[in-house]
């Protein structure tokens, strides 16, 4: 989403031509590439534990962080895996869009245009807004050694990022649409006025 922002306000004449069907295919593919073959090294790393504690996990899902509490191997080197797995993942993610939103906001600053900055702006921020929330969350759960999970901090932590993030997603990017403003100040507006009648 950061490249189709740079090319949607860096470039907005050449828009369709460079974010064709191939190039969305291709940018796709390689972001579920990459996921499956980081998905298939930490599953291959967690077959090769041993375990003789329990064996329920406390946890919504089967992450990694409960599986390893559950092992009796050493899982310093899974530990160092799956940070250096999720380091990578967020280092590349946070790169591109750094590098990204740089150039965008150089072209927005070049604008003579206040409706158009105001404009290119609110395109923007949604879309920072939702990577800060679920890159921060992501960042708590992974980038820390299983020894440190917390059974609360981390279940409150993954609800956040697989359940409340995509749920606001479409709250986010619809406040950008005029009419959901409108409709939204009306509704404030009617609960407002409904208190003082009381």
């Amino acid at each position: 989403m950061a490249y189709d922002r740079y090319v949607a306000i860096c470039n907005p004449l050449h828009y369709p031509v460079v974010m064709s069907r191939t190039l969305c295919h291709t940018l796709i593919t390689i972001s579920y590439a990459y996921a499956f073959s980081e998905s298939f090294v930490a599953v291959y790393c967690l077959s090769t534990l041993h375990f003789c504690k329990s064996n329920i996990i406390h946890h919504f899902f089967c992450d990694t962080n409960p599986i390893l509490i559950l092992s009796c191997s050493d899982t310093r080197d899974i530990d160092i895996m799956i940070v250096v797995l999720a380091s990578s993942t967020l280092l590349v993610s946070f790169i591109t869009v750094s590098v990204s939103y740089v150039f965008i906001i150089t072209t927005i600053l070049k604008m003579k245009s206040t409706a158009g900055k105001k404009k290119a702006f609110s395109t923007c921020a949604s879309h920072l807004l939702g990577v800060t929330i679920f890159y921060s969350t992501m960042n708590f759960t992974y980038l820390k050694p299983s020894k440190s999970y917390s059974l609360g901090k981390d279940q409150i932590a993954s609800v956040f990022y697989t359940i409340v993030i995509p749920m606001l997603n479409p709250l986010i990017y619809s406040f950008r649409n005029k009419e959901v403003k409108q409709a939204l100040i009306r509704v404030m507006q009617k609960r407002g006025s409904g208190r003082h009648v009381r």
